[in-house]
């Protein structure tokens, strides 16, 4: 990755920029852009501190950290977006009444728009931790102003002109990975193809970008070439380089539905939680199309619209979400602080100490001993079916590799995009691993096929290209099949991501997974080291369900506060 220096910005930016407002994007402008009662404003009012600001003045920049939700008494304020190449396209103007934020707000995140006042202005300005308080303490109030800010960040998301550019070939590798990160972190962003735009053009020769780089332009200027994920997430203020000062009572590495079930709980339950994920929210079950058999969603929940909205939940509750952000070890030895005899280290170097651990890292699918595996990945091979890699394969055939419910889901998902589905299946059908619902929908396709007995052999293409095609045989007949394909998704097995506990103490199984409720251990979910838990995926003898993973969340917390409460009573 190479940072340099502030990109020149356009000479003249435009309102007229090829973007949609997003306030043209939703229907539920009501819901959006609700106008609060004076009334309401009154009991708005003790949470927020008074603020005046002078006719053309900034009241908050995209990229910078936002103070929080101002709340307007008087004047109005024009929001806008503006990308990283100068190209501004208005969004609204705000007066009496309506509240400036969207849910990035909850937790003090740089803002996504820009906000001038058109005259002088008179706002309350409601600072994150109040803003939490409000939401909590006004029920009624709290949920019309959750719903308009999530329904804000959603709109922004749709409309493309928001957050970082990202510059490069359509269907580069590197560019989709960047996407696909973003996407499921919830981050504002689009890409341009420098052949198309002449300004994307100039800077891609600036940097000196080869045909298969990716530059990208930060909110906030600073532009990147061919970042990693780490490196795009500090340029975008998603993470912070501070060090920890306070001690957490509840450190949760992993932010799958276990983990986000444990930092609602626990957060609402008035402990400090911190939730740290290497990549994104929502784990394996985050990639999921449609999880169909989820009490209380008749019609199915998307696997990223499920984890969004825990995201949020936990957020209002006061949980702070260190994402991405990756535990390299686990510290069990009492860092010099009694209060915290735990700790965890990060792969930057920082130390996070916690009264307790809850191991909630998941499994990742297992990668197949394939001849070029390796070469491909990210080049053709997936380990989850995204909506931008459906759409690159539209018409296309592809191959799926895997029997279970996730496999099964990608495989339906996938159907309604590529022409042709192969389902390689190492066992002899699918009613072993398979919800029954999944079974059939999969033999109702007609560009399903499954192929029982068959494993994955080889995979073929180039540097420049990519993946072009696939072969498996037969296990039994041996007979062997090669066809072209657009992309090759494997959902085989899963390994615990238990790597980062080594050195530590904490048991583990056979297979990796932690051990629970061993030796006259005070809950099932406690680990072999005091104060420390583990649930969902990652724990040995856990039933590999969404619906499992969120009931142990919850049901750790009470071991959690049992625990505390009897190293105060020994201190």
């Amino acid at each position: 990755m190479a940072d340099r220096p502030p990109a020149e910005p356009a000479a003249d930016p435009v309102a007229d920029a090829p973007f949609t407002p997003y306030s043209a994007l939703h229907g539920r402008q009501a819901q959006m852009f609700p106008t609060l009662t004076d009334e309401e404003l009154e009991r708005i009012a003790r949470f927020g501190r008074l603020q005046r600001h002078a006719a053309g003045s900034r009241l908050f920049a995209a990229g910078e950290p936002g103070p929080g939700m101002f709340v307007l008494l008087s004047g109005e304020v024009a929001i806008t977006q503006r990308d990283g190449l100068g190209r501004v396209t208005p969004v609204a103007t705000q007066g009496r009444g309506q509240f400036l934020a969207e849910v990035g707000q909850l937790s003090g995140r740089p803002a996504l728009v820009d906000g001038h006042a058109l005259s002088e202005v008179e706002a309350l300005l409601i600072p994150p931790e109040q803003l939490r308080a409000l939401i909590i303490a006004e029920a009624d109030l709290g949920e019309r102003l959750v719903r308009a800010l999530i329904l804000r960040r959603v709109a922004l998301i749709e409309s493309g002109g928001s957050g970082p550019v990202l510059i490069g070939s359509p269907g580069g590798h590197l560019l989709l990975q960047l996407q696909g990160f973003l996407a499921r972190n919830g981050q504002p962003h689009h890409a341009v193809d420098p052949a198309d735009d002449a300004v994307a053009a100039a800077l891609v020769r600036q940097y000196d970008a080869g045909p298969g780089d990716v530059v990208v332009v930060c909110p906030n200027g600073a532009v990147l070439v061919n970042p990693g994920e780490a490196g795009l997430a500090r340029c975008l203020g998603m993470v912070g380089t501070a060090e920890f000062d306070d001690d957490y009572d509840v450190a949760i590495v992993g932010a799958g539905p276990a983990g986000l079930a444990t930092a609602v709980y626990a957060a609402s339950e008035g402990l400090r939680v911190a939730v740290l994920d290497c990549r994104a929210h929502g784990g394996q079950a985050g990639a999921s199309a449609r999880i169909e058999n989820y009490l209380g969603f008749p019609t199915g929940i998307s696997g990223q619209a499920l984890a969004g909205r825990a995201f949020v939940q936990a957020q209002k509750f006061g949980a702070e979400m260190l994402i991405p952000a990756e535990a390299a070890a686990l510290d069990c030895a009492g860092p010099g602080h009694p209060g915290a005899p735990l700790a965890i280290r990060l792969t930057d170097g920082r130390l996070l100490r916690s009264r307790t651990v809850v191991i909630a890292s998941g499994a990742r699918y297992r990668r197949p001993e394939v001849p070029g595996l390796a070469q491909f990945e990210g080049r053709g091979v997936s380990y989850w079916a995204s909506a931008l890699k459906a759409r690159g394969c539209a018409q296309a055939e592809v191959a799926l590799v895997g029997g279970g419910n996730s496999a099964g889901q990608a495989a339906v998902f996938l159907s309604q995009h590529a022409s042709r589905v192969f389902m390689l299946v190492r066992g002899p059908g699918l009613a072993a691993t398979m919800s029954r619902y999944l079974i059939d929908r999969i033999a109702a396709s007609p560009r399903i096929e499954l192929l029982t007995r068959t494993e994955l052999t080889g995979l073929h293409g180039d540097e420049s290209q990519g993946l072009k095609a696939a072969s498996w045989r037969h296990r039994d007949s041996g007979e062997a099949t090669t066809r072209e394909v657009r992309g090759v998704f494997l959902f085989v097995g899963a390994e615990p991501e238990t790597r980062w506990l080594a050195g530590c103490g904490v048991a583990l199984d056979a297979h990796g997974f932690v051990l629970t409720g061993q030796g006259g251990a005070p809950s099932p979910l406690a680990a072999s080291v005091p104060g420390v838990f583990a649930v969902g995926d990652v724990r040995s003898g856990s039933v590999k369900r969404v619906g499992g993973a969120i009931g142990e969340g919850a049901a750790v917390v009470a071991a959690i506060h049992q625990h505390l409460a009897a190293t105060a009573a020994a201190a």
